[in-house]
């Protein structure tokens, strides 16, 4: 597989505090890759500091193309699109104009696909459809959540990065998201997602990054961290028995264990 996004001694630093440390993270195309670990171990400031929103040092690399100075609109250029875990809907507008915004440099560059684009959007999250006309501040939590995700992929993106997708939502909301998560490696959207959840994120991703404390604690396939003792005693509670330890630290771009769900080309 080739490479989509490349982070090597990725640091990022709040004043003379620093968030994140030398972080090596990649992710290929086609691949969903989680980032799991403890409130305050630096996952959200990875993700806003990978789309551009914060300054970072290290090396970050799109398709082997090294970005000096990420920026947001670099990195929407270049087919990244950010689902933050506030959502950052639109609450007064229509789940339709939420959505249109979400084309909106596409439409600008004179890509005027944004219907045709909302149809497969509406085909892979129904109930927006129904609640096309309705206010974003009207929608349940999962429905919010769904638009968060739709916006997203109204620009087409090649790799799209989640901020806790699962957040407040209830189990069977967190499921049907993450299977539609699972389902975007087959059309060639990688994915980079950073869950609390940890099981719920290891189960679809191919492969995940421990982060604690701002350092890269332990990586590896998503099936061995799934059934490793120490990700199961921290994170996943002591019910699995089945646990073994990893027998590999370093990455594997092998899609081992990926959840079948379908939905229209994208």
């Amino acid at each position: 597989m080739t490479l989509l996004l490349d982070l090597q001694d990725f640091s990022v630093a709040y004043g003379s505090v620093e968030a994140v440390h030398r972080v090596g993270l990649q992710v290929a195309s086609g691949e969903i890759v989680t980032v799991i670990g403890p409130n305050g171990a630096g996952k959200t400031t990875l993700l806003g500091a990978a789309m551009g929103l914060l300054p970072s040092t290290g090396t970050l690399a799109l398709d082997g193309e090294r970005i000096a100075r990420p920026s947001v609109e670099a990195m929407v250029a270049r087919g990244v699109a950010l689902v933050p875990e506030r959502r950052e809907l639109f609450g007064e507008m229509s789940v339709e104009d939420n959505l249109l915004l979400g084309g909106f440099y596409r439409w600008r560059k004179g890509q005027r696909d944004q219907k045709a684009r909302m149809a497969e959007v509406f085909e892979i999250f129904p109930r927006l459809r129904e609640r096309r006309a309705q206010r974003a501040s009207t929608l349940s939590g999962g429905e919010r959540q769904m638009l968060a995700i739709g916006r997203a992929l109204m620009a087409r993106p090649r790799l799209l990065m989640l901020d806790e997708p699962s957040l407040g939502l209830a189990p069977l909301i967190v499921r049907e998201v993450l299977q539609v998560v699972s389902s975007l490696r087959t059309q060639g959207v990688s994915v980079l997602l950073v869950e609390q959840n940890a099981r719920a994120a290891l189960q679809v991703a191919d492969r995940g990054y421990v982060l604690e404390m701002g350092h890269v604690a332990l990586q590896g396939p998503a099936a061995d961290l799934l059934h490793d003792r120490r990700i199961i005693d921290t994170y996943l509670g002591i019910g699995n028995r089945d646990a073994r330890p990893i027998t590999s630290a370093t990455p594997s771009l092998q899609a081992d264990n990926a959840v079948s769900v379908s939905v229209p080309h994208i």
